[in-house]
């Protein structure tokens, strides 16, 4: 009888743990160690199609943030320059504060977007807020010069 309860208490206890070792290969931990990245926390956004922790669904969530909302379908972050254009959005390679940028090249083959956050005047850098560069689900920024523009769309 002493070693049924030991076994079931053992086979219980792995099975509470189990969750628990799922969670965190989930979430990534050495990134979550990591004090260069930043795992995001929020809700799905209400109505929204893009998947919660990637580059688009960050920056439709910035621009609601930001009172200028996105439709909600404009697929993979590789066809959002194109659909922007024909949903009549201006399309350029000109970085603006509260502009997406999309760059079409990125790896991956699905392209890659962002928010651009601030344009510097004085020398035309510009810093963008992304997701799901470095990491799934971590935000990260960067400030590119005012010559790598040219390499990306930016919809305003």
């Amino acid at each position: 009888m002493r070693r049924l309860v030991i076994i079931s208490l053992s086979v219980t206890g792995v099975l509470m743990v189990l969750p628990l070792i799922a969670l965190f290969a989930y979430t990534n931990v050495p990134a979550l160690a990591s004090a260069a990245a930043s795992l995001f926390i929020a809700p799905k956004i209400v109505n929204d199609a893009y998947d919660y922790g990637n580059c688009t669904y960050w920056v439709a969530l910035r621009r609601l943030q930001t009172n200028q909302p996105i439709p909600n379908d404009w697929g993979n972050a590789i066809s959002w320059a194109a659909n922007a254009a024909k949903d009549g959005y201006l399309v350029n390679h000109i970085p603006a504060t509260g502009a997406i940028m999309q760059d079409p090249n990125a790896l991956g083959g699905e392209g890659h977007v962002a928010f651009v956050e601030s344009v510097n005047a004085a020398n035309g850098s510009w810093q963008i807020s992304e997701m799901n560069r470095i990491g799934w689900d971590e935000v990260d920024y960067r400030t590119l010069s005012a010559a790598a523009a040219l390499k990306y769309n930016f919809i305003h």
